[in-house]
C-alpha cells in the first residue's frame, strides 16, 4: 500500500512529464512557423493573357472581348452583341452601307432571319485557332488576332488538319470553292491588341459604300 512519502514522490514526475510535453509542442510549431516563414510564396495566376483553343496566349484585352461575343452566342439572341460592339471607339467593320445599324445588318445577313446563323458562324470562329498577325496600326503594339488561322494559311497547299478545321467552319461546297480558287471567301474576325473589334465580314465581296 503506497504511503504518503510515496505519493509526494511522484508529483515532480508528473511535472517533469507535462512540461517536457509542452517544450516539445512549443519547438514543433517553432519549426513549422520557420519553415512556412522560409516557403517562396505560390506564384499568383497572371492575369496577363489567357490560353484559348490551339494553346494560343492572348492578351488579356483580347481574350476578354471574345468571352464577350461567346457570351452574346450563348444567349441565341443577335441583339445582345450591341454591348461588345459599343466597347470599340468605332464600330467593327461588318460590311454593312455606312448609316446601317450593324445589328440590323448581321440579321438581314443570317440565313434564318433572326441572327442565329450568324451567332453560329461567331461561336465556330471563336473556338477555332487564331492567327496573329503584326497589321495593327499601333506600332508599339500592333499585333492583329484574325480568326480563323486557316484564312491566313497558304489555301492551296493545306494540311490534312488545316482541311479539318476548314470543314469544320463551313459546308465542303464552300470549302472546296476556297481551296481550289485560292482565295477566302468565308467569314472571319479581327481583334486588336488593345481589345478593339477590328472585323467580322463574309469575304466573297468588298464592303459596301454610302
Amino acid at each position: 500500500m503506497p504511503t504518503a512519502r510515496n505519493k509526494a514522490a511522484r508529483v515532480p514526475l508528473v511535472v517533469v512529464v507535462a512540461l517536457a510535453l509542452v517544450h516539445c509542442i512549443n519547438a514543433l510549431l517553432a519549426v513549422r512557423s520557420a519553415c512556412a516563414q522560409s516557403a517562396p510564396p505560390a506564384p499568383a495566376a497572371s492575369s496577363a493573357s489567357r490560353t484559348v483553343a490551339g494553346d494560343v496566349a492572348l492578351p488579356l484585352h483580347v481574350s476578354e472581348m471574345r468571352d464577350m461575343i461567346l457570351q452574346a452566342v450563348r444567349t441565341g439572341r443577335l441583339e445582345d452583341l450591341q454591348a461588345a460592339i459599343d466597347l470599340s471607339e468605332l464600330p467593327p467593320e461588318f460590311g454593312a452601307a455606312n448609316g446601317v445599324d450593324p445589328i440590323a445588318h448581321l440579321r438581314s445577313a443570317s440565313g434564318d432571319g433572326m441572327g442565329r446563323e450568324i451567332l453560329a458562324v461567331l461561336g465556330n470562329l471563336l473556338l477555332s485557332t487564331p492567327a496573329h498577325l503584326p497589321i495593327g496600326r499601333d506600332v508599339e503594339n500592333n499585333t492583329v488576332y484574325v480568326w480563323p488561322a486557316v484564312s491566313e494559311a497558304n489555301l492551296d497547299k493545306l494540311t490534312p488538319a488545316q482541311e479539318v478545321d476548314l470543314y469544320r467552319l463551313m459546308p465542303v461546297a464552300e470549302a472546296k470553292t476556297i481551296v481550289t480558287g485560292k482565295k477566302w471567301t468565308w467569314w472571319r474576325l479581327a481583334i486588336g491588341a488593345d481589345g478593339t473589334w477590328l472585323t467580322f465580314m463574309k469575304h466573297n465581296e468588298p464592303a459596301k459604300g454610302p
